[in-house]
């Protein structure tokens, strides 16, 4: 009796990790900054992040389900694009503008590109800077205690002013629900990195060059440098954002490029452009770059010449 074999050319991995383990990791990873959110600012938070998540789950069911394509919403991806895109929202923004959101995260920037690991940048936040481009007066306006509109501690920096340190660390500031918190975002982060869900690569050559940038750049002293790191939505970035799989390099030598690149161009956007934040423009760049810095930095195969 013959069998038939099934032959592909190596290599021949074989691993239990999946996209869903990956994305319910990730989804785990952003419930500390999640809850800090929700409770720092409220129910109105709750129902952004609701909203958002909602928006890019029924986006990706009725896109897929229209074209006639494989229903891919419990591989947990479009849940953590929503957690991502809400948590990059102002607490009381209209709610119909993190549901926008969530459409133009999964319908433009993910499915019309062939869906999960075919999109050349992150979904959430290709969303959140189409958002601030179309909705700017929404998208940055704050508030704190008793609904006050108030500064965030970034536009106080550039503005000459003091800031709390402390306060930045802990999340008693306004802004964005993702990144208030640096104490929540680390934890997030720390169980990443246990679970081996990201390297640390990405993010460590971020924040490294980003503080040297603001160091040699901007003020020759620590506070400054820390308040930086602290405030906006770098932490955040570093570790949720620029760490995406599908956007980022694959090669150690190019994720090391990928995480200065990021640093540099967050850096210039902070310190000599009109913003006070620049994370997001710096990411979605830096994605559209990928391709080159994989270029230049994938080895030789072995026996080929050098071109």
């Amino acid at each position: 009796m013959t069998q038939s074999l099934s032959i592909s050319s190596s290599p021949h991995i074989r691993d239990q990790v999946t996209t869903s383990n990956i994305m319910f990791d990730v989804a785990i990873a952003l419930i500390p900054a999640s809850a800090y959110g929700v409770y720092q600012f409220g129910i109105k938070a709750a129902l952004v992040l609701l909203i958002s998540v909602i928006s890019c789950i029924l986006s990706e069911y009725v896109f897929e389900a229209l074209m006639g394509k494989t229903v891919t919403i419990s591989d947990g991806s479009a849940l953590v694009t929503g957690m991502i895109l809400g948590l990059n929202m102002p607490p009381a923004i209209p709610l119909w503008i993190p549901f926008l959101g969530g459409i133009f995260a999964i319908i433009v920037v993910k499915q019309l590109y062939g869906g999960i690991g075919q999109n050349f940048m992150n979904p959430a936040l290709a969303a959140r800077c189409f958002l601030l481009i179309s909705f700017s007066g929404q998208m940055t306006t704050f508030t704190y205690h008793d609904a006050v509109v108030s500064p965030t501690p970034l536009a106080s920096l550039k503005a000459g002013q003091s800031v709390d340190l402390t306060a930045m660390f802990i999340g008693k500031i306004p802004g964005s629900m993702g990144e208030v918190s640096v104490i929540a975002l680390l934890i997030g982060a720390a169980y990443m990195l246990i679970r081996k869900v990201i390297s640390i690569r990405i993010p460590a050559a971020y924040l490294i060059t980003f503080a040297l940038f603001v160091f040699i750049f901007g003020r020759q002293d620590l506070t400054y440098v820390l308040a930086h790191l602290c405030g906006g939505g770098v932490i955040f970035g570093a570790f949720f954002m620029a760490t995406d799989y599908s956007s980022s390099p694959i090669t150690v030598k190019g994720q090391i490029l990928f995480g200065i690149l990021l640093g540099i161009l967050t850096g210039l956007f902070r310190l000599f452009g009109g913003s006070a934040e620049g994370v997001s423009y710096a990411i979605i760049f830096s994605n559209i770059l990928v391709p080159l810095i994989e270029e230049i930095s994938l080895p030789k195969a072995f026996g080929k010449e050098r071109g």
